[in-house]
């Protein structure tokens, strides 16, 4: 898979005139990220649905809080009906910093993720379902039958180790919110062992994908700051162990994540030092990019380019393209 993040912090025809860009240039999935704070990732890709021709297409990731657990399985099978078999289902623990803004940051986790794509199986394959141990439903089901049914595929974003092993166990893939080797080194030993608690289940039937921050530009330096946004987002989110992984101070990030919590966006992005951007982000010259592209890739099943993609949106998308190898596109 060569995927695409498209963010909705820019008005919907905007993001539709991406999306229809990025087909062309060679991406095979475009991802719509899914947060309140932006324009509805849902309404997007149906936008994006009726602009497209052979792309899938999904949330990247939605989360089971701020929406119903079977509301969104009904989202993902209508999208699913609306491109001809084309949706995939991103789904994940969401943001803490804005989950916070909610009141919701405390109730994230890995059950929740767990029971509502499970539910969303049940529901595609014509099941009716009752209540998990984290959301409550009462014999409900789908008054239709999804293009694909049971088979629309379903990645977990995530990237702690009892995440990570629960995608390999259960999921069709992980993206996996890392843009460093050694990250996706350290979160294929973690997929590995889930994969090894499934029957009959093997490495080839699951793909871990790269959901790494991109930024992308002809001019390094002006690619490097555009990075400072997503970064400082991913520093805020990162858990203890991946801090300690990059040397990067716990009491600096939560200080971002406070931030941001708050509003004060543009002293969040002014927090994020050097030494995030190389651990959080893809940035740089075309060249850099393709180099840290090939080394995630030793241990990346295929490549999901995330915000920011660079400081001039039109030409990173096709510079991202370009810089990706053509073993990761399908056919």
């Amino acid at each position: 898979m060569l995927g695409i993040e498209l963010t909705p912090e820019h008005p919907v025809e905007r993001v539709v005139e991406l999306g229809a860009a990025a087909e062309t240039a060679g991406y095979d999935t475009v991802f719509v990220s899914h947060h309140y704070n932006n324009r509805d990732a849902t309404a997007v890709a149906t936008r994006l649905a009726t602009e497209t021709d052979g792309v899938r297409l999904g949330p990247g990731v939605a989360n089971p809080f701020e929406s119903h657990p079977v509301t969104l399985a009904s989202e993902v099978a209508t999208l699913d009906e609306l491109t001809d078999g084309r949706a995939v289902f991103g789904l994940g623990p969401g943001d803490p910093s804005t989950l916070r803004n909610l009141g919701m940051a405390d109730d994230r986790g890995l059950r929740p993720v767990l029971e509502a794509f499970e539910t969303a199986r049940d529901l595609w394959a014509g099941e009716r379902v009752d209540g998990g141990g984290t959301f409550d439903a009462d014999d409900a089901g789908l008054n239709y039958e999804p293009p694909q049914g049971a088979s629309i595929p379903v990645y977990v974003g995530g990237e702690g180790p009892h995440m990570c092993r629960m995608a390999g166990k259960r999921a069709d893939g992980l993206l996996f919110n890392g843009s460093h080797p050694a990250d996706l080194s350290w979160a294929r030993d973690r997929v590995a062992e889930g994969i090894g608690e499934a029957d009959g289940k093997t490495a080839d039937d699951f793909d871990l994908a790269a959901y790494a921050s991109v930024s992308v530009g002809e001019d390094g330096d002006a690619a490097r700051e555009a990075a400072r946004p997503p970064v400082a987002f991913v520093a805020a989110g990162s858990p203890p162990p991946v801090l300690d992984r990059h040397g990067v101070d716990h009491g600096v990030a939560e200080e971002i994540g406070d931030l941001i919590a708050e509003g004060s966006f543009s002293e969040a992005f002014d927090a994020v030092t050097p030494g995030m951007i190389d651990a959080f982000c893809i940035a740089g010259t075309p060249e850099t990019v393709a180099d840290r592209i090939d080394a995630v890739l030793e241990h990346a099943d295929s490549l999901v380019v995330g915000s920011p993609l660079g400081p001039d949106l039109d030409a990173a998308v096709e510079l991202a393209a370009e810089a990706a190898p053509d073993e990761i596109r399908e056919e």
